[in-house]
């Protein structure tokens, strides 16, 4: 493929829902690839009055690379750092009220993406799509139900006073507002 086919296959296939793609850079990384032997240029075609167009296609050494890139991201896990651990790390900056609200609208919107998520995969296995070509978007989903049902309750535990610490929160957002 050339790198525009790439960056349209991968938006028509839903790619873009768990990868996190910059199409921008795609050209510079398509020359990064070629650079180090892992693609190497197939053809060039024209079509009417649009530019050339290279096609590449993968070298076997690309496809090692890959599989071995691969074999890493599905066997080890890793830290990943998200702006809601973030925020939770920060949490005792608000008062406890204010977090409780901010959770619960949290929890709307987990509610509003899981719905949608789960469209989605009937939608698509409705229309015949493979379970394994779904698998990504069926681990999203049990991670936002999971988020979902552990938000509730850490907002349940603030609203109910039943968090541990929460005298101290409480006593440090009234000293903040003084």
């Amino acid at each position: 493929m050339h790198p525009y086919e790439m960056a349209t296959t991968m938006r028509e296939r839903g790619k873009d829902r768990s990868i996190k793609l910059n199409y921008g850079a795609l050209y510079t990384v398509v020359e990064a690839l070629q650079q180090h032997g892992l693609i190497i240029a197939q053809e060039i075609e024209r079509s009417g009055k649009r530019p050339e167009r290279t096609i590449y296609r993968l070298t076997d050494a690309g496809r090692m690379e890959f599989i071995d890139w691969l074999s890493e991201l599905i066997s080890t896990p890793v830290k990943e750092y998200t702006k809601f651990e973030a925020g939770l790390s920060l949490i005792p900056g608000l008062p406890p009220e204010d977090a409780a609200t901010l959770l619960t609208q949290r929890c709307n919107h987990l509610e509003i993406e899981i719905a949608q998520g789960r469209s989605l995969l009937q939608l698509a296995a409705q229309h015949g799509v493979a379970r394994l070509n779904l698998i990504e978007g069926e681990y999203s989903l049990a991670m936002l139900e999971a988020e979902l049902t552990w938000t509730r309750h850490f907002a349940a535990e603030i609203r109910e006073g039943m968090l541990e610490g929460m005298t101290e929160w409480i006593n440090h957002t009234n000293r903040s507002s003084e």
